[in-house]
């Protein structure tokens, strides 16, 4: 295997939103490539074929979807992070939720000091770990 990398396809129109999203709120985070549609299609023209973004040391690819799907994201996948303060998890949770909804909001559960888990605008799902 050469690579695997989690793959996010969003509606239409949705994917640059949500990198620029995901770069403002994670440090060290960056857009490394967008290809976008031609006025040939199949998609809209200007929005995202296939782009690939990092956050800390992950690469990520998503698209803008120009097929309806009847289907979209769903906590059973989630991002987890694990986080290394207070600071960091708080302002993840603040940022992702933003929008979005809390399926855990943060607390203590036992298993973690501090620990949330949320969908984001986007309906990505991430779960927040400090430890």
């Amino acid at each position: 295997m050469k690579q695997m990398l989690p793959f996010f396809m969003f509606q239409e129109g949705i994917a640059e939103e949500a990198m620029n999203h995901y770069v403002s709120v994670f440090k060290d985070a960056k857009i490394q490539a967008i290809e976008r549609y031609g006025p040939d299609g199949p998609g809209e023209e200007g929005t995202v074929l296939r782009a690939r973004f990092m956050v800390k040391d992950q690469e990520f690819m998503c698209i803008d979807s120009h097929i309806q799907h009847d289907f979209t994201f769903t906590p059973s996948i989630s991002m987890y992070i694990t986080c290394e303060n207070e600071e960091e998890i708080d302002h993840l949770y603040t940022e992702l939720k933003e929008g979005g909804n809390e399926l855990m909001p943060i607390g203590d559960y036992g298993f973690s000091q501090k620990f949330a888990w949320v969908n984001d605008r986007f309906g990505v799902s991430w779960q927040l770990n400090l430890k």
